[in-house]
């Protein structure tokens, strides 16, 4: 008859232990892992198989076309323009919406009488319906709308916004800056109450200027923060579809149809899913891409990287 040391049972305790522990780490993580393989790799997955075939809904045909949509990207001068209007598009989104969302967490930082009116005011965009934004800004824009109207008090005579092709690219950036501008100001205002008082100040008594401690101490301090909101600005510029369909449809001619606007198109207005699948996977890459550059090349910049 065997018998158990103290040291025996309490390894065995140990090991139930973290046998319990485990258990109730799969059962925790297990909603999340089912979710995204079922709303996240299971679409992938799909997305992938349907671009190598041609499926049109309206005539119940689905066939297997290999590279053929993908082959039909590299000649399709439309999508080649709406890859032009995507990146003019999210360019002018990211510089612009990161700039100002900075500039107005800085002012927004200062103790000073109203900054809390004023962070409701450039916040109360981001939770205000996307379409009715979209649908009221519609209506300033247009040759008799309230833009023009208020610029014309100084004797300046505007153009019809949505009917040029710069001014309609313009006119969707700024619309689509003003919408998110308060989300990313308020996380940069966090992180800028996050840096410690005490740095500046020895910065302050060594001599430095406001723009050196700015760039030399508080930039580096709220890089991480910069560095995620870079990436959300970034993939939420590519993914924008309702304001595009709602204030332009995509025009004047192409000069707005951005990506996502051009496979909607494809696959809703001419049901060639097939193709709008391979498109959608090439949306994947470029999202994927340009996300992993940026996460790469943290290290030269983001603080605490090494």
């Amino acid at each position: 008859m065997s018998v158990i040391t103290g040291s025996q049972a309490g390894r065995q305790r140990r090991s139930a232990w973290r046998r319990r522990d485990a258990a109730w780490g799969y059962a925790f993580t297990a909603p999340v892992i089912a979710g995204s393989l079922l709303f996240v790799v299971g679409p992938l997955i799909a997305v992938i198989w349907y671009s190598l075939h041609e499926w049109n809904v309206l005539a119940g045909t689905f066939t297997f076309a290999g590279a053929a949509n993908y082959e039909r990207m590299l000649e399709d001068s439309s999508l080649h323009d709406s890859l032009v209007a995507s990146g003019w598009f999210s360019l002018g989104v990211v510089v612009l919406n990161i700039s100002l969302a900075l500039f107005l967490a800085v002012l927004l930082n200062q103790k000073l009488p109203g900054t809390t009116f004023f962070r409701v005011a450039f916040f109360s965009p981001v939770v205000v319906s996307l379409v009715a934004w979209t649908i009221v800004w519609g209506f300033l824009l247009q040759a008799d709308g309230g833009i023009n109207s208020f610029v014309g008090l100084f004797g300046v005579d505007g153009p019809n916004w949505l009917r040029g092709n710069v001014t309609a690219m313009v006119a969707v950036v700024v619309v689509q800056v003003f919408k998110n501008v308060g989300l990313n100001m308020i996380l940069f205002l966090s992180a800028l109450q996050g840096v410690p008082e005490e740095i500046q100040e020895a910065a302050r008594l060594d001599g430095a200027g406001p723009w050196r401690r700015f760039w030399s101490i508080v930039m580096p301090m709220i890089s991480p923060t910069v560095l995620l909101v870079s990436i959300l600005t970034i993939v939420g510029s590519l993914e924008t579809f309702a304001l595009i369909d709602v204030l332009t449809n995509g025009g004047p001619g192409n000069s707005t149809t951005v990506l996502v606007y051009y496979l909607y198109r494809q696959a809703f207005e001419f049901n060639q899913f097939g193709y709008a699948s391979a498109i959608a996977v090439l949306l994947f890459v470029i999202v994927l891409a340009l996300t992993l550059v940026q996460w790469q090349t943290r290290k030269r910049w983001v603080f605490h990287e090494v």
